[in-house]
Formats: C-alpha cells, structure tokens, sequence
C-alpha cells in the first residue's frame, strides 16, 4: 500500500509540476528545488524526486552539474520537429475518433471553443492555451489509444513556449476559429475528414509559430 501511495502521489506532483509550466507559473530556467516542494506538499523528498526525474524523461525538465534541476526552454528547432509530429498524431486520433462521437464529446468540444472565444475577448493567453489544450486531448482521449494518447501528451513541452509568442504575434480570436473545421468534421463522423481537418489545423500553425519565432 505504501508503494502505491508514493505512485499516487508522485503522479499527482508531477501532473501539478506540468501544469504549472504550462501556464506559465513556472517559466522556462525556473528552478525546481525538491525540498521546497516537498515542504508545500507536506511529503518526503522521494515522490518529488520521483517526478522531477519523470519530468526530465519527458523534457519538461533539465538538470545540470552543480545547478539542480530546472525547466527547459523550447528551441525553434523543437517546435518545427515538433509541429509535424503532433499532426501526425492527430491525424490518427481524428480519424479513430470520428466514428466514436458521442454527444458527450460534442458538448465538452463546444465548451471548449466557446472558452477558447471568451478568453480571446478578455485577451487572455493562458485561459486560451488551457481550453485549446482541452478541446485536442478530449479528441485524443476519444480515439480510444492510451498508447497515441501518452505519446501525444509527452509533446506538450511546446504549450509553454506559445505562452511567450502568442499575444503579440497571433489573433487569439482567429485561432479559436480555426477549431471550427475540426468540430464540424467530427459532428459529421466523418473519419477520413476529420483526420485531413486535424492535419491540417496542426500543421498550418506550426508553420505560422515557426516563422514568429524566428523572425
């Protein structure tokens, strides 16, 4: 029970850890010290350790000589590695998806859309990044593949880095209208448009987010 207790726990700080990254509490070189975390939580140092090396396999995190452990930035080599994978990825999820829409699904989507819109409205970059993030992993977890999921997730590292690009290089109102394709396609259970939609969404951002970044 034990064992699985310290499991439990080092899941839930390395999921808390992520988010925070993500949303930008935890900008990229913030360092990640252990024993301060373990005081927040009220646990021992081995669950945090536990996630902090977890974090580093999945390159949220990296640790240096004599300098602990830290959170990576996001080169604009990743991202134009990344963009075309995750397309890939979600190509395949809408396309396993389609078939399986559910009413339940086609609400949380338009949930998220409907935030992704207000958040624009209020300029609000990180709420816009949370309910974007939503609306592709309620499609993932749709498709039914815990291994396409687990993958897909690990390539959440670049979330952060839109953080510091998105509000003065993109409409955040026009990004949310990009989501309209996809969610149509999937209203349609239609497999091979919804994959194309994915696709295509992905990729075309990628494209804009590298050129951004490297201007």
């Amino acid at each position: 029970m034990a064992a699985l207790n310290r499991t439990v726990l080092r899941e839930q700080i390395k999921e808390l850890i992520i988010e925070r990254i993500l949303d930008g509490t935890y900008p990229p070189g913030t360092r990640i010290i252990e024993l301060q975390l373990a005081q927040e939580f009220g646990v021992s140092q081995a669950p945090i350790r536990e996630a902090v090396r977890d974090l580093e396999a999945m390159r949220f995190i990296e640790s240096e000589p004599y300098r602990g452990a830290r959170v990576r930035a996001v080169t604009a080599k990743e991202l134009a590695e990344i963009y075309p994978v995750r397309a890939a990825l979600e190509e395949v999820a809408g396309r396993a998806a389609a078939p399986l829409v559910t009413d339940d699904l086609l609400t949380g989507l338009e949930s998220e859309l409907t935030g992704m819109r207000e958040a624009a409205v209020r300029n609000d970059v990180h709420q816009q990044l949370v309910h974007d993030a939503r609306f592709h992993e309620l499609i993932l977890e749709a498709a039914g593949n815990q291994t396409l999921l687990e993958v897909w997730r690990s390539l959440r590292i670049e979330a952060r880095t839109l953080v510091t690009v998105i509000t003065s290089e993109f409409d955040l109102g026009a990004i949310a209208e990009t989501h309209v394709p996809v969610l149509e396609a999937l209203r349609r259970r239609d497999p091979e448009l919804a994959g194309t939609e994915m696709r295509s969404h992905i990729e075309r951002f990628g494209a804009a987010l590298q050129l951004k970044t490297q201007s």
